[in-house]
């Protein structure tokens, strides 16, 4: 099969074997995948990962090695991790698989990932996708679940002053999921063509000049969500005393980071990672359009430049369309 895969640099093949679903688990076709900034980091060493890249899809399920089979022919999204789902496991039970010490992660952790035509999930991982929802809205479902995963961390709440600080893809997100709370969300970037797609939702943005480190106040929560050490330093910057910092962006860096603030004005850092996906599947059934956050769709063929399209400054999100 066709597939982007890893070991120290990137190669686009064309002889991958197609994996076998074990017991518990369905085989997908996959239809459409994401380019993730996970993705980008991985490739400069985040995890040491080798095998193939991904974490973001929608597909349709083939086969199933299961007696249950009301999936077969589903199209479905998945969610990422998969947990050992086994009594004697304290984070399982309490539908914690997310970090289930024995867990695999899609793309990211012993387990090969969806930027290939084919992959394996257990059929608890899967979740049908609603008719009426195409593909390249259907293919955020997990990003988007990252923006919903801040409500299930934080009690967020109307009177709540919000700052969300990156305009990337999985920030523009993570506005759509804060803005159903009711709370005021101010939303900082660098790009007005990006903070554009912003402008059907109430709230503020703020484009930055270069170089701009306070923007006037402070809020209760600031989600950090630029990958970067600027953007953790601006974030920190902007958190009322005894606020919330949550922290959205895998970085791979070794730069030194100055946490004192943190500790004279008693911030509390919430480190958020991925989230359950009925949340964001049902935004997506009854919420507004996001395919105007697709950048790009390249055939699988042209895998390696769809990820070096990602790299590019000011880019939103990049699909590969395996569907052949």
């Amino acid at each position: 099969m066709k597939g982007l895969e890893f070991d120290k640099e990137l190669v686009y093949r064309i002889d991958l074997p197609r994996p076998e679903p074990p017991e518990g688990e369905a085989l997908i076709r996959v239809l459409l995948a994401g380019v993730c900034n996970t993705d980008i980091e991985i490739t400069k060493g985040y995890k040491g990962f080798t095998g193939i890249l991904g974490h973001e899809f929608v597909g349709v399920v083939e086969e199933i090695n299961h007696a249950d089979q009301r999936l077969l022919g589903k199209r479905v999204v998945g969610e990422i991790n998969c947990a050992c789902a086994l009594d004697s496991c304290a984070y399982c039970q309490q539908g914690l698989g997310r970090h289930c010490p024995d867990r695999t992660t899609l793309g990211i952790f012993q387990r090969d990932g969806c930027l290939a035509e084919y992959i394996t999930l257990p059929l608890e991982n899967l979740l049908e996708v609603p008719d009426h929802v195409p593909n390249q809205v259907a293919v955020l479902t997990e990003p988007l679940a990252a923006g919903f995963e801040i409500l299930e961390q934080l009690d967020i709440q109307s009177h709540h002053d919000v700052l969300i600080v990156g305009d990337g893809k999985l920030g523009l997100l993570i506005n759509h999921a804060i803005r159903t709370t009711g709370a005021s969300v101010t939303h900082v970037g660098k790009y007005p063509g990006k903070l554009k797609h912003l402008e059907s939702l109430d709230g503020e943005t703020i484009v930055l000049d270069k170089g701009t480190e306070y923007i006037g106040r402070q809020y209760d929560i600031v989600v950090e969500a630029t990958g970067n050490i600027s953007g953790f330093q601006f974030s920190v910057r902007h958190t009322k005393p005894r606020g919330k910092l949550v922290l959205k962006s895998t970085l791979a860096s070794d730069q030194r980071i100055d946490l004192s603030p943190v500790v004279v004005n008693e911030i509390t850092i919430v480190g958020s990672r991925c989230g359950l996906f009925q949340p964001a599947i049902d935004y997506l059934a009854n919420g507004p359009d996001l395919q105007s956050l697709i950048a790009a769709v390249y055939p699988a063929d042209q895998a390696i430049e769809a990820v070096e399209h990602s790299k590019r400054k000011g880019s939103l999100k990049v699909l590969i369309d395996f569907s052949g």
